[in-house]
């Protein structure tokens, strides 16, 4: 028995056979070339740059069963009627197979890219553009920047803008995750691919074409799923020293059949090189790293996590530390007034309304907080005479004829408004937790005391705690002072914090960290971020923060949650640990079965593995790896 794993060999013995297996084998070598000729080009390209892969593999191993059974029909009584066997089938059956392999592959990559495909399906085709008074449908492309747009209930935005009139709520989550729709108004910035489902606005065009935040994601995703992490170099590292082993393994194996083997040596010889040339095929291993990559950066775009390249995706799975700036990251980034403790029980709305009315004329963030908290109350502002604003102490100015001074505990003193210890009590009550204490005097007469903070994000406490439970140590960096940063990190259990940073130490702290031995993962939403996002070994953007830190971070979060650092690490997690485990299998897979296609069973058991069955094999290795990388699909980021 020549093999027993797959059935007698076809023999070529009279004049009627000859004609018919040469008629077979012109047929087969158009299947090989019509269906194969990639594998040949690619191994001649290969061998022409002193080189070796998985196509030098095929190629050698078909065109060797090719060549051989050639030969046995044209110089039949060259050699002795035992070796006069011919495997043309085996040569057209191991690049269908192969073939069969690639296919699955390329269905695998596309399922990888429904990500892309459902970004891509956010974009709309024409837009309603308001021209000469007049509304006119157009194609997207037509668009053009500062173009007047109108959007009604339940259509897509066509591109990015500024609302210029009316106010609705769009649903954002396709693109950032979050499930509650957003409300929009005058002013309010609104992206291409959302959804308008409450009222028709209008809006003015910001970005257009390949500028828009929806199509730079998708080429985002694109290019992250196409790259390569370094893990991936060592497929490439492993085939360059495995293929030229298995080849001198093939060679080796043939000489020990053509000299030890019973007849006939020569037909077991071929058999034998050829099936260790194809059943130890590298298809697996190249495939290994691309399908989990594609698969976990398109979970993480699912996630609302967007990957810039693999290297990144494998950086994260490795941090240490995790660097948080305070303001916009940890906190909303939107100081908001939080308190407002009237000493004489003067109505609060009064309060507010009078204070708002004089630092409608300041440019502080803090009197930003005042006034947008008496719009939201609906408060009528009033006329601000004479306004003065102090430096380092606050403002003063005249509104209905009463003299205001707003400002810190300074600004009292130097003007000689009175202070109670209890009024000294509720201030630093209010800075212990977090928020700045303002004085507001009427008339020479402190009337209220109001507190201004920035809030802290609902979910950072527990995004923290996950960061912390996953043995990443977690620092705080920020600008303000050490009592509010105190406060805040007290507040979200960050035990390490530095506070009055400045942008350029920022980055010195990294780099410190760095110089400690630490993988370091820095997250920030401002332009001051930038250089310190740009350091780190993994720069994570807050994506409702400025271009600038975006485009110098390596991920970018989209719904502005901390939940997504820590996805984007399970992520970059689990999918390092599929790339190894493909790796893993495929080396294995394909090493193991390179004894049994050499003939080690034929002594024991006059088995001999057909070069078909190496195929089969081959293939089943390469679905093997496919399937393995799809598990993470099903990975729950959330859960980790």
């Amino acid at each position: 028995m020549l093999y027993g794993l797959m059935g007698g060999p076809m023999t070529v013995n009279t004049s009627a056979e000859r004609a018919i297996w040469l008629f077979v084998g012109l047929l087969c070598a158009a299947v090989m070339y019509f269906s194969g000729k990639h594998f040949y080009i690619g191994a001649w390209k290969s061998f022409v740059n002193h080189n070796a892969n998985m196509d030098t593999l095929i190629a050698l191993g078909t065109g060797t069963a090719w060549l051989y059974s050639m030969v046995v029909v044209i110089f039949p009584l060259a050699l002795p009627d035992m070796a006069r066997h011919v495997y043309f089938e085996a040569s057209a059956m191991i690049i269908g197979l192969i073939n069969l392999g690639l296919a699955l592959e390329v269905k695998a990559r596309g399922r990888t890219s429904e990500a892309i495909q459902r970004l891509i399906g956010l974009q709309p085709k024409t837009a309603r553009v308001i021209r000469e008074g007049k509304d006119i449908d157009i194609a997207i492309e037509e668009v053009l920047i500062n173009d007047l747009l109108r959007v009604r209930p339940g259509e897509r935005i066509s591109v990015d803008g500024i609302v210029v009139e009316g106010k609705t709520s769009v649903d954002e989550s396709m693109l950032t995750g979050e499930p509650m729709p957003v409300s929009k108004t005058s002013g309010d910035d609104v992206v291409a691919g959302t959804i308008n489902k409450s009222g028709a606005i209008i809006f003015k065009a910001t970005h257009i074409g390949k500028d828009t935040a929806l199509a730079k994601i998708i080429s985002m995703v694109k290019r992250a799923q196409s790259s390569k992490p370094p893990i991936g170099r060592l497929a490439d590292l492993i085939a360059a020293y495995f293929v030229p082993t298995i080849m001198i393994i093939s060679i080796a194996s043939a000489l020990v059949w053509l000299n030890f083997g019973p007849d006939p040596s020569i037909a077991f010889a071929v058999v034998s090189a050829t099936t260790v040339l194809i059943i130890a095929c590298p298809c697996a291993l190249g495939l290994a790293t691309p399908m989990s990559v594609m698969v976990g950066v398109g979970k993480a775009a699912e996630a609302g996590v967007l990957i810039r390249n693999g290297e990144s995706l494998q950086s994260a799975s490795k941090i240490s530390v995790m660097v948080l700036d305070k303001t916009g990251t940890i906190t909303l980034g939107e100081p908001k007034v939080t308190n407002i403790y009237s000493v004489n029980n003067l109505d609060k709305n009064q309060i507010l309304q009078l204070a708002s009315s004089l630092e409608i004329a300041s440019e502080h963030p803090l009197a930003e907080a005042i006034v947008r908290s008496a719009k939201e109350t609906a408060l009528t502002m009033d006329k601000v005479e004479g306004f003065k604003a102090l430096v380092g102490q606050g403002v003063e100015g005249v509104v209905n004829h009463k003299h205001l001074l707003f400002g810190n505990q300074k600004l009292m003193i130097e003007q000689n408004i009175r202070l109670d210890q209890s009024d000294l009590d509720i201030s630093q009550t209010m800075a212990a937790d977090a928020k700045t204490p303002m004085f507001f005097a009427i008339d020479g007469k402190l009337e209220a005391i109001i507190a201004v903070a920035d809030p802290i994000k609902e979910d950072a406490i527990a995004a923290i705690q996950r960061l912390q439970k996953n043995a990443i140590r977690v620092l705080m960096l920020t600008g303000d002072n050490q009592a509010t940063a105190k406060a805040v990190a007290e507040k979200v259990g960050i035990k390490e914090f530095f506070a009055e940073v400045l942008p350029e130490e920022k980055s010195q702290k990294v780099a410190e960290l760095q110089a400690q031995g630490e993988i370091v993962g820095m997250t920030g939403d401002g332009i001051n971020d930038a250089p310190a996002l740009a350091l780190a070994d993994v720069g994570f953007a807050i994506g409702t923060g400025t271009d600038i830190a975006i485009e110098s971070a390596d991920i970018t979060l989209m719904r502005g949650s901390l939940h997504g650092l820590a996805d984007a690490i399970a992520i970059s997690k689990a999918t390092l640990t599929n790339i190894k485990q493909n790796l893993l299998g495929a080396f294995i897979y394909n090493t193991a079965g390179v004894p049994f296609a050499a003939g080690v069973l034929f002594p024991f058991f006059g088995i001999l593995l057909s070069p078909v069955i190496a195929g089969a094999a081959m293939a089943l290795s390469s679905l093997t790896v496919v399937s393995n990388a799809n598990r993470l699909r099903l990975f729950k980021p959330q859960d980790h």
